[in-house]
């Protein structure tokens, strides 16, 4: 499976948590204590968050950090997460 598909995926999870809570990325990233572009890099699948950062955003968000992580069909060729 392809990295790029689990950053996809789970970027995909946080934009979703976040707007359900009507936040801004810039609200979060303040939140969290990391930068707007930070925030904008993990919702489109370019950055590879930290464990770390996992559970500031999930305090953030104030959810269980494992809600940030969806479950990923494995055999999923993430033809449909393209931009």
């Amino acid at each position: 499976m392809p990295r790029q598909l689990i950053q996809k995926t789970v970027g995909k999870q946080l934009r979703d948590l976040r707007l359900k809570q009507g936040l801004s990325q810039e609200e979060l990233a303040y939140r969290a204590d990391m930068h707007p572009t930070y925030i904008s890099g993990i919702e489109r699948g370019r950055r590879n968050p930290s464990i770390t950062n996992f559970y500031y955003l999930a305090h953030a968000l104030e959810v269980h950090p494992k809600q940030l992580i969806p479950t990923i069909d494995m055999t999923n060729t993430g033809e449909e997460l393209d931009d």
